[in-house]
C-alpha cells in the first residue's frame, strides 16, 4: 500500500476561512487516486501567494514525505509554483511529487531541464576542446597529473553526501523524537517503539531499533 500526503494551497484568508478552492482541490486529489491502495498520511493546507517559494507548511509536507517515503500528491501544478527552478529544488529535496491534473508534469519539467542542462554541457565541452586545440598548437604543455586523484575525490563527495542525506533525515526526526519524549518515551527502545506505531520506516526501509535511534540521536546532539 503506498503512501501519500496532500498539500493544497489557498492563495488568500478570505479563500482559507471559506474553504473556497480546498473542497475541489480535494476531490481533485481523491479522483486521482480513484480508489487505488494508498494510505492518506496527512494532508496540509497553505495559505500563501504562487509568488514565493518560502512555505512553511510545503515544507512540513516535504519532511513527512522523507520520513514515511510518502508521495506529494496535489490538485493542480500551479498549486506548487510556475517556477521551474523551485520545481527542481523538490527533485533535490528527494521528494515524489505528483499533480492530479497533469501526472506527467513531473517526468516533463525535470526532462526538459535535464535536456536544457545537457545541451549546454555540450556547448561547454565544445569550447572547451576548442581552447584546448588552440593552446596545444600553441605549444602549451597540457594534462595535470593531479587529475589522477579525482577518483578519490569523487568518493570523497559520494561519503559527503550520504552523510548529509543522513544528518537532513535526522533533522526531520527531531521533532517527532521530541514528541515522543514529550509523551513519556524515556528509553531509545521507547522511543523506537514510537516511531515504529507512527508508521515512520528507517532509512533503509525497515523497522526501528534501540541502536537506530542512538544514531539518529548522535546527529542531533
Amino acid at each position: 500500500m503506498s503512501k501519500f500526503v496532500s498539500y493544497l494551497r489557498v492563495s488568500t484568508d478570505r479563500q482559507g476561512r471559506s474553504g473556497l478552492g480546498l473542497d475541489a482541490q480535494r476531490k481533485a486529489v481523491a479522483d486521482f487516486l480513484n480508489g487505488e491502495r494508498w494510505r492518506h498520511v496527512a494532508e496540509f493546507v497553505e495559505i500563501e501567494s504562487g509568488k514565493r517559494d518560502d512555505r512553511p507548511k510545503l515544507a512540513e509536507a516535504l519532511s513527512l514525505c522523507r520520513l514515511h517515503n510518502a508521495v506529494l500528491v496535489i490538485a493542480k501544478l500551479d498549486r506548487l509554483s510556475r517556477d521551474a527552478h523551485f520545481l527542481l529544488g523538490l527533485q533535490k529535496a528527494g521528494v515524489r511529487f505528483v499533480a492530479a491534473d497533469m501526472p506527467e508534469a513531473n517526468e516533463m519539467i525535470v526532462g526538459i531541464m535535464a535536456v536544457v542542462a545537457q545541451a549546454e554541457r555540450k556547448m561547454i565541452s565544445a569550447r572547451t576542446k576548442a581552447a584546448l586545440e588552440i593552446a596545444r598548437s600553441r605549444g602549451a604543455q597540457l594534462g595535470n597529473p593531479g587529475n589522477l586523484s579525482h577518483q578519490d575525490h569523487g568518493r570523497e563527495r559520494g561519503r559527503a553526501r550520504r552523510t548529509q542525506i543522513a544528518e537532513h533525515r535526522a533533522l526531520d526526526l527531531a521533532p517527532v523524537i521530541a514528541d515522543a519524549r514529550a509523551g513519556g518515551a524515556t528509553s531509545l527502545r521507547e522511543i523506537a517503539a514510537v516511531l515504529n506505531a507512527r508508521g515512520i520506516p528507517t532509512a533503509r526501509g525497515s523497522t526501528w531499533s534501540a541502536v537506530q535511534v542512538s544514531r539518529v540521536l548522535a546527529r542531533l546532539f
